[in-house]
Order: C-alpha cells, then sequence, then structure tokens
C-alpha cells in the first residue's frame, strides 16, 4: 500500500511516558506476561514498516509492544529492511529475526522471537498452490478463477518445549471494497483454510500444530461474510473475543487474526487485541483527534497487535 501521508507537525515525544501509558494500558486490556509454563503469540501489522520514515523513539515504542511476545508475525515489512532493523536494534539481543523476501506491494512478511525460550525449526517456506490445484481453490457464488497469492503466506516452523507448531504469515489481498476485489480476496483466504487442513490431515505433516495469523482483511467476524465464511469453510477457528475491540484504530473492521485447526482451541489460556492507540500521546489526543490518528498511523501502525496465549 502507498505510505501514509507524514504529518506536518512535530509533537515533543517523551519516550519514558509513552512506555508507562502502554505499560498501563497493558495490565488494563489484559495482556499476560510472559511465562516459562505458556507460550505468547502474537501479530501485528506494522504500517509500510521501512517506506514510513519513524523516529528511533517511534521504533522503541514498537519494539517494547514486540518484547511482551514470545513470538510474533509482523506484515507490511517493505522491502527495504531499514524499519525493522531500526526495531531490531530496539529489542533485546535474544530476540531473532527471519523474514521472507519481497512479494506483491514490495511486502515481506517477519516473525521475531525469544530464541531463549523459541527454537526455529527445519521447515521454511511458502503457501504456493501448484497452477494444477487452483481449480479446487473455488467458492459458491464466485466464477473468477482463482490465480495464486498476491502475496504468499510466510510458513516458519518453531519448537517450544516439546511443541512444534506451523505458523502462516498472512497479509491478503485487499484492493478494494469492489465485488471483483472481494471474491478475490475470499479465493485467496479459502486456499489458506484448504492448506492448513490438507496439511493438518496428512501422515506427513511437519506438525498438526497449525497457526494462520495476521491481517487477512476481514471485514466482519459473522456469518455471512465472505471472507469470515471463506476462512472457516475447511475447519479453522478463531478464539472467542471477551470484549468488542477492533483490530484497527478506526475502530471498524476485524481485519486481523490468529486462525486455528480445532485441536489447538482447547490450549488457549487467554487472547485478544491491544488498542495501543488508548494510552499514547494523551497530549496530542487531547489537542486534537484527527492529528492524533495522522501521527499514530504514520509512525506507529494503523493496525492494533492481537494476541494468544497457549498451554501447549
Amino acid at each position: 500500500m502507498p505510505a501514509f501521508p507524514k504529518p506536518k507537525f512535530v509533537y515533543p515525544l517523551d519516550i519514558d511516558k509513552e512506555i508507562e501509558h502502554l505499560k498501563t494500558h497493558k495490565t488494563k486490556r489484559g495482556v499476560p506476561d510472559k511465562l516459562d509454563t505458556a507460550l505468547l503469540v502474537g501479530s501485528w501489522n506494522i504500517a509500510n514498516l521501512g517506506l514510513q520514515k519513524r523516529w528511533q523513539q517511534h521504533a522503541r515504542l514498537i519494539a517494547e509492544v514486540l518484547e511482551w511476545f514470545d513470538i510474533i508475525a509482523i506484515q507490511e515489512v517493505n522491502v527495504s529492511l531499514e524499519g525493522l532493523r531500526q526495531i531490531e536494534a530496539e529489542l533485546p539481543s535474544h530476540y531473532d529475526l527471519i523474514f521472507s523476501d519481497k512479494a506483491g506491494n514490495n511486502e515481506r512478511f517477519a516473525f521475531a522471537y525469544d530464541s531463549r525460550k523459541i527454537k526455529q525449526m527445519e521447515l521454511v517456506g511458502e503457501v504456493a498452490i501448484p497452477p494444477k490445484d487452483h481449480r479446487h481453490i473455488k467458492l459458491p457464488g464466485i466464477t473468477r478463477k482463482f490465480t495464486g497469492f498476491d502475496r504468499n503466506p510466510y510458513l516458519v516452523s518453531f519448537q517450544w518445549k516439546n511443541s512444534l507448531l506451523i505458523l502462516i504469515n498472512v497479509h491478503s489481498f485487499f484492493g478494494s471494497e469492489s465485488k471483483f476485489d472481494m471474491e478475490r480476496r475470499a479465493l485467496e483466504t479459502y486456499a489458506i483454510s484448504r492448506y492448513a487442513d490438507l496439511t493438518g490431515r496428512s501422515k506427513h505433516a511437519f506438525s498438526k500444530n497449525i497457526i494462520a495469523l495476521g491481517d487477512f482483511n476481514l471485514p466482519k467476524v459473522e456469518k455471512g461474510d465472505l471472507i469470515y465464511d471463506a476462512l472457516l469453510k475447511r475447519g479453522l477457528e478463531l478464539p472467542n473475543h471477551s470484549s468488542k475491540i477492533y483490530s484497527n484504530i478506526n475502530d471498524d473492521k476485524m481485519y486481523d487474526q490468529i486462525a486455528f485447526l480445532p485441536s489447538i482451541k482447547k490450549k488457549i489460556m487467554a487472547n485478544g487485541i491491544f488498542d495501543f492507540d488508548g494510552a499514547i500521546f494523551p497530549d496530542l489526543w487531547q489537542e486534537s483527534t484527527s492529528k492524533f490518528k495522522k501521527y499514530t498511523k504514520y509512525y506507529i501502525s494503523d493496525h492494533r497487535p492481537i494476541w494468544m496465549q497457549l498451554n501447549l
């Protein structure tokens, strides 16, 4: 996507105060501390990371949130690694990165993880549907053909204690809200659901603990929504949310999701969305909500992190 317009004003950022705001809100929103007995998984679309020029203080705020999680999937990493490297410099040295090559929109996928607790395993790749199987990617009422992903979902395997996991980092095609683009997005979503289903049932599966997470560009979590129905059509499930916090800072869409095969559901201890924008830059919010949103979208993100705590 194109970069958001750079704000034409300077906000005097007090990094220590802003970190305290984040930590206080973390407690309020019930984001758990990391535990040896549980795995805290997150996902965050960090808007145009590497394309929008953030200050080091903004990278520090982003890194503060990333560090709360044992492993977190990141979307919208630009082909320029400048933004990711900027954040990496603010993370503790025990956090490692793995990222993909560029795909559609010059975007990469990335994972950041605590290497003291998580081990990256051998399976790394992309969810790519062979042309001969494109005919299987179809949905009722959609006549257009599936021709592949705009950004092939990025698949990486990890080990926590004795458990192997396959995490699929997703940023689905958006385009527009036209019927044509929505159908393309639905087919991409169904292809991910089908892949997880087939892999989970395969005797050759590296692991049956499969989690697809990221920005599905899913408008509504309700039956009848084209993208929602496509995501759940082959058995993937979504966690229950106890409160209605949207995953974008405009508070009107549930774009970001963590989806999993049914065997994972009983292992979920807690989950949620962290609305960081409800805590940071309070003086700017009081001055102007319009200026606040422009500043926050450019220097932090227009998406909120989502998370899930597991006991595998």
